[in-house]
Order: C-alpha cells, then sequence, then structure tokens
C-alpha cells in the first residue's frame, strides 16, 4: 500500500523518564525528522536528511515544519453523555450527580439523540489530539452502540462499555444485576476487538451496583480477561463514608471491587485521591491503574491527589479529563491544571513526565502501549500536530528557548484547542483546524 511521510519536529517517550525527569534517554527527540507510516503504522522515525533521498514515489509526504508532533493522547477517564453537563454550577460529587448528570443521562434512551451526542464528543476529542480515551457510556447498551459506531467511523481506538447501575439511581437509569450483565456480555460479543474497538465492564460506582451485580460483573471479567474494567474508587469523602456503611464488611472503598474481582490488570479507577497506603500496594500488585482527573477534583472540590505517592507505591498512572465533571476536553490544559495540583502537594511535574502521563503513561495504564503511546516503529500511527505558534503569546513564549521539552510544557500551560494544528488516526488525518475565526 501507498505510504505517507510527515516532515515536522517529533518528541516522544520510549519509556517511563521519572517524575523529576532524570531519566533524559527516556525521551526522543528527532529536529527536522520524517515519521515514515505504512498500513496505519509507524516504520521508521529519523532525521529528514536521512529519510527523504530514499523515499518512493508511492510515499506521500506531508510537510507539517514548524509543528511539534507527538503521539496522540491518551484520556484515561471521560464520560460522552456529560458533553451538556461540563460547566454546570455549585455542587460536590453526590448532589452534582442528582443535579445534574443523572438527568441528563436519561436522554440517552434515545438513540439520536445518543448518535448526536457521540459526534460531538469524539469530534472534540479529536480537534484537542486525543485518539484514544476510556469512555463511560450510560446505562442503556444503545448508547455503547452509538459510541463505538462512531469511534469506528473516525478509525479509532477506544475503550468504552455500558454502566452497570441496579440501585441508587433515578428511574430509567437502572438495570438488574443479571439484565446489565447480560447486556454487557452481549456488547462484549458485538464490539470488543472489531476494528480498534475495545471493551470495558463499567461499575458506576460501587454505590450504585448491588453485592450481587458486581459479583457478576466479576465472574464476567473473569470470563473475558482481555477485556478492560473502569470505576471510580475514593473520590470525594462523603461518597467513602457512604460505601464504608453499605459495605461495612470490606476494608476499604477499593477492597469493595478487590473482593469482588474488579481489581486486575486492565482496570482503571477515577480519582484514587483517598486511599491508604494498603490499597495502594494493592493497586500496584494487581496491575490496576489510577486515572488523574485535576480538573473535576478542583472543579467539584473533591480534593488533591497525591501523585508521588501514588508512584512510589508502584502504581500505574494516567490523566483524566473527566468530562463533564472535569472542565475541558484538552489534556494539554488538563496537564496544566495538573501541574498546579501537584505545586500544592509539594511536587513539581516535570515536563518530561508530563509527557508521559498524556501519552505513553496513559497507554500503559490501558495495557495499549504495545500499540499506541510512542513513535517507535510498529506503533500505530496515532499523532498530535501541535503548533508552537497557536497564539500570539504562545508564539512568544516559546520562542524564547530552543528546548523542546520547555517548549511541550508552555503549550500544556498556555495551549488549548488552538495549539492542535492536526490529528492523525492510523497515518490519516482526522481533524484538521481550520482558519481562526
Amino acid at each position: 500500500m501507498p505510504g505517507v511521510a510527515i516532515r515536522a519536529d517529533f518528541l516522544h517517550c520510549l519509556r517511563d523518564p521519572g517524575l523529576d525527569g532524570s531519566d533524559a534517554s527516556a525521551i526522543e527527540h528527532v529536529r527536522d525528522g520524517v515519521l515514515l507510516v505504512r498500513d496505519g503504522r509507524v516504520e521508521r522515525l529519523a532525521p529528514a536528511a536521512a529519510v527523504l533521498p530514499a523515499i518512493g514515489p508511492d510515499v506521500a509526504l506531508h510537510d507539517l515544519r514548524g509543528a511539534l508532533v507527538v503521539p496522540g493522547f491518551v484520556d484515561t477517564h471521560v464520560h460522552f453523555p456529560q458533553v451538556d453537563v461540563i460547566a454546570s454550577y455549585g455542587s460536590q460529587l453526590l448532589d452534582w450527580l442528582e443535579r445534574y448528570t443523572f438527568p441528563e443521562e436519561r436522554r440517552f434512551a434515545e438513540a439520536a439523540h445518543a448518535r448526536a451526542a457521540a459526534g460531538f464528543f469524539l469530534d472534540r476529542l479529536l480537534e484537542n489530539g486525543t485518539t484514544t480515551a476510556s469512555v463511560f457510556c450510560t446505562v442503556h447498551p444503545g448508547s455503547v452502540d452509538a459510541f463505538f459506531e462512531a469511534s469506528e467511523a473516525r478509525g479509532l481506538l477506544m475503550v468504552a462499555g455500558k454502566c452497570l447501575m441496579d440501585r441508587h439511581a433515578p428511574d430509567g437509569l437502572r438495570d438488574t444485576a443479571d439484565g446489565g450483565v447480560a447486556d454487557s456480555r452481549a456488547l462484549i460479543e458485538r464490539w470488543h476487538g472489531r476494528a480498534r474497538n475495545r471493551y470495558s465492564i463499567t461499575v458506576r460506582f460501587a454505590v450504585t451496583s448491588t453485592p450481587e451485580q458486581l459479583a457478576l460483573a466479576g465472574r464476567l471479567a473473569a470470563e473475558h480477561p482481555t477485556v478492560h474494567v473502569q470505576s471510580h474508587v475514593a473520590e470525594n469523602r462523603d461518597e467513602v463514608a457512604w460505601v464504608a456503611r453499605l459495605f461495612p464488611e470490606r476494608r476499604s472503598y477499593l477492597d469493595v471491587y478487590d473482593h469482588h474481582g474488579l481489581l486486575r490488570e486492565r482496570a482503571v479507577y477515577a480519582h484514587c485521591i483517598w486511599l491508604d497506603d494498603a490499597d495502594r500496594a494493592r493497586m500496584t500488585a494487581s496491575g490496576a491503574a489510577v486515572s488523574f482527573c485535576p480538573t473535576s477534583n478542583l472543579f467539584i472540590g473533591s480534593g488533591l491527589y497525591d501523585l508521588r505517592q501514588g508512584l512510589a507505591a508502584g502504581n500505574r498512572v494516567g490523566l483524566g479529563s473527566d468530562v463533564g465533571g472535569g472542565t475541558g476536553y484538552s489534556m494539554l490544559r488538563t496537564l496544566g491544571e495538573g501541574y498546579k495540583v501537584q505545586q500544592l502537594r509539594g511536587t513539581s511535574l516535570h515536563p518530561a513526565y508530563a509527557l508521559y502521563l498524556a501519552t505513553l503513561g496513559g497507554a500503559r495504564s490501558l495495557y495499549l502501549d504495545d500499540r499506541i503511546g510512542s513513535l517507535v516503529p510498529g506503533r500505530d500511527a496515532d499523532l498530535a500536530v501541535l503548533d508552537p505558534a497557536a497564539t500570539p503569546l504562545l508564539a512568544r513564549r516559546t520562542a524564547l528557548r530552543d528546548d523542546p521539552l520547555d517548549t511541550f510544557f508552555a503549550l500544556a500551560t498556555l495551549g488549548d484547542d488552538r495549539a492542535v494544528r492536526e490529528t492523525w488516526a492510523r497515518g490519516v488525518p482526522v481533524h484538521r483546524r481550520g482558519p481562526a475565526a
């Protein structure tokens, strides 16, 4: 098949550079490089002078000089049905769910609404350079169908699943223990492994599932070891206290999931703010991952996640926008807020680790780092093409220092969707930013 060559500056992680960026060799920067892509996968990344003379007539060259190309961003926790919940005023978690989220999610019983929301949501991810996300749908199986249909049409690698909720949810948003898991099994058979789709068994949170539903979900996970698992844990103190009242026999909130077979590799748990040392050790031993969601944690007032503490325990950690509690789809802005949260915890989030967190670290959290998250040969060519001169302020700031990590840090601090010039999925452009209005 014809190949594609992209000429630009490139920046990506070969492995974890460390929270302080101490492993400088973990970062590869290719100035004026060419990325060769065949059959949707990276074939070679090297300086342009070494590649251009050997490019054959079957290779289409895209000259993006002036841009900084990084792997497509990985959002490890986000809710597609909450596109119309974002920026809802004045509540903490439990009240916010009742006032805003649950009423909106009822609308996804209508197939037309679900399809329209899925398309809008995915287009927002793409305009922000996000090419993979771990996504919550609603309790309605049709919301999952709508989401994967839209994702597949755009050629994206997405992880998603139907919410399981058989208690403490309003009419129209409850399933049953047996029925919810049966629906999930059917959706796994329909979507998991088709094209680039990946299914995730999705428990909303422990409060909204009975022990019977949790047990059945755990059995389903055991039946399907390549399927993902996702939920929330220890986001808000009131939520933690409620779980303790509902499950007094369990040691902790996290132990509820562990007891039911839902803490394992390919499992992602959002927030993890109020875990203790034993919980963090168990996360590491199980292979489950944390999704750090700074904009949501700040907006809903849940707390400040301690990244250094989680990493010291050996936890896998990715970054989550958590829209609609989160305040934007941009992983650049999410990194900027994450930097501020860690400053308040006494930790400086190094630019190298910020890049890792939004790309290879997220891919590793989802156990997809053999396919995405870097630009090494054999990986899917999912790319975010960043414009260091997207705004006058960015142009002035990024011209000050000839340092790609400094440029990336400036983009994470000052950038938003305007800084994403193009987004590619498997070597095909799926978003190009139009001219400024």
